[in-house]
């Protein structure tokens, strides 16, 4: 059955993790650091000052929190960051936010669910840094994010992902990480393509320890935690005495990211959590398949960690718009048009803090609006996972394709995909329609994936289960204390 991640399974292993750390200046920030940065200790922010927000430096474990301050080098903690787009750009009435996930260490949120799915093995020894190699399967910033940690750390990392992904992953993951990389046939919806090589990399290197974040709970876990708090105090920062939070949005992905909708739901009990995916490949819309563009949503299954009875409403962005307006936001022509339409230049300064996924996640938002009629009184969240600077190479492709954006294309793409967006190809779920769509994990994780069956019916019938995974971070906390004291580098300071 499932279990929570709480006891030491390897003395031997925990005292080699001990040992590398201690030798390599290496300390863990407790997850509820990750959520209150002010709990830092300040001889560790003192030391922040001078360390980059990407550089490989163990201190920087400690910048794995959404609160950093919006610079590349030196910045210590303040707000969530987080972006407000006007009515004018998304043409409803909703307020629609997104918080930014650019300004985490790697430039994307998911270095923060890689460090709730290692974090738990060290401090357990269920991973020895000595002899294990981490392996990171995925469709782009969890790879990044997990050879990042895996690197400060003290451990070797091998990262996974679909050869058709943009070129500034692999270059970075080689280059500065030093990672193994190995690529996958297919796109960002080729998942079984990964799994298929997990499974060889478990027949044939012992030494390998698979970080699936499809099935890792300390995924989902820390985006409760983390994710879900700091959209909490977002929500608290912006409203007002007549706001309602009324939708959740995020991209189903590894569903991961969506698990802070079962936090905020503890907070607002009829919220509703919108699952967005790709038109392309609408898994859970239609049971579908294909291959799309939106990188950082790999489909074409359900994620064992996905509470399905959680989400509300589904709904499916044809990436043609996340791709035209990826331009429309990063182009000069683009802004030079939205500034004509009144656009504010702080709003228009801002747009390209959010990527591809973040822009699929808008479209959902603007959909979800759309139809459940909201007023200017409620409010949707979102994320943006991570900004355009991670798909340059994107834009620089579509304007070889395409030619030179001018402003009738600006035009268009601000009318059609934008102010056209409609409530086509959106489902909001019953009872039967959840249950459908958790039965689909069968196919992957048991027939597939080797799962027991008994753990599919508890994570639909056992009520407990999931407050009980997404409850383990206090117990973590307290292996996290002993750890470092062990090492006795935070004592020493």
């Amino acid at each position: 059955m499932i279990r929570p991640i709480d006891t030491i399974t390897s003395e031997t292993a925990l005292e080699n993790a001990v040992s590398r750390f201690r030798e390599r200046g290496i300390i863990l920030p407790t997850f509820v650091q990750q959520m209150y940065p002010e709990l830092i200790p300040p001889k560790i922010t003192e030391r922040l000052k001078n360390v980059g927000l990407w550089e490989i430096n163990p201190l920087n474990l400690f910048r794995i929190t959404w609160k950093n301050e919006p610079v590349e080098q030196g910045g210590l903690f303040g707000d969530v960051n987080y972006i407000e787009l006007p009515s004018l750009l998304t043409g409803v009435k909703a307020r629609i936010v997104l918080l930014t996930g650019k300004w985490f260490p790697t430039g994307a949120h998911k270095v923060g669910a890689a460090y709730g799915c290692l974090a738990p093995r060290i401090i357990t020894g269920g991973f020895d840094p000595s002899y294990h190699k981490a392996v990171w399967p995925s469709t782009g910033n969890y790879c990044r994010g997990g050879a990042f940690d895996s690197k400060l750390m003290g451990t070797e990392s091998v990262a996974i992902l679909p050869e058709e992904m943009s070129s500034e992953r692999f270059t970075w993951l080689r280059d500065e990480i030093g990672s193994e990389v190995i690529a996958t046939p297919g796109c960002e919806s080729n998942v079984k393509e990964i799994y298929d090589k997990c499974r060889e990399i478990r027949e044939t290197r012992p030494e390998c320890v698979i970080f699936n974040q499809f099935d890792e709970f300390g995924n989902s876990t820390w985006h409760y935690n983390i994710t879900g708090r700091a959209i909490e105090e977002v929500y608290a920062r912006l409203k007002s005495a007549k706001s309602k939070f009324a939708a959740y949005v995020s991209a189903t992905g590894s569903a991961g990211t969506i698990a802070a909708g079962d936090y905020l739901r503890t907070l607002v009990p009829d919220i509703r959590v919108v699952a967005s995916e790709a038109l392309q490949c609408p898994t859970l819309l239609m049971n579908g398949f294909g291959g799309h563009r939106i990188e950082g949503i790999g489909d074409k299954h359900v994620p064992w960690i996905h509470n399905v009875r959680n989400t509300d409403v589904v709904t499916a962005i044809d990436d043609e718009d996340c791709m035209r307006l990826l331009r429309l936001f990063n182009e000069t022509k683009g802004g030079e048009y939205l500034a004509f339409l009144g656009l504010g230049e702080e709003v228009i300064r801002d747009l390209p803090l959010i990527g591809i996924s973040g822009i699929s996640n808008v479209l959902s938002a603007i959909k979800t609006a759309r139809y459940f009629e909201l007023t200017e009184d409620d409010v949707i969240i979102t994320i943006a996972t991570d900004s355009a600077e991670m798909y340059r190479s994107r834009i620089d492709e579509l304007r070889e394709a395409r030619g030179k954006y001018d402003t009738l294309q600006a035009v268009r793409d601000f009318e059609q995909c934008l102010m056209g967006a409609r409530c086509d190809n959106m489902k909001e779920l019953s009872y039967r329609d959840r249950k459908a769509i958790h039965n689909l994990k069968y196919y992957t994780w048991v027939e597939q994936q080797g799962k027991d069956v008994e753990e599919l019916n508890q994570l639909w019938y056992d009520r407990e289960i999931w407050d009980t995974m997404f409850s383990q971070t206090s117990r973590w906390d307290e292996l996290i204390n002993e750890f470092n004291e062990r090492t006795g580098l935070l004592r020493d300071l």
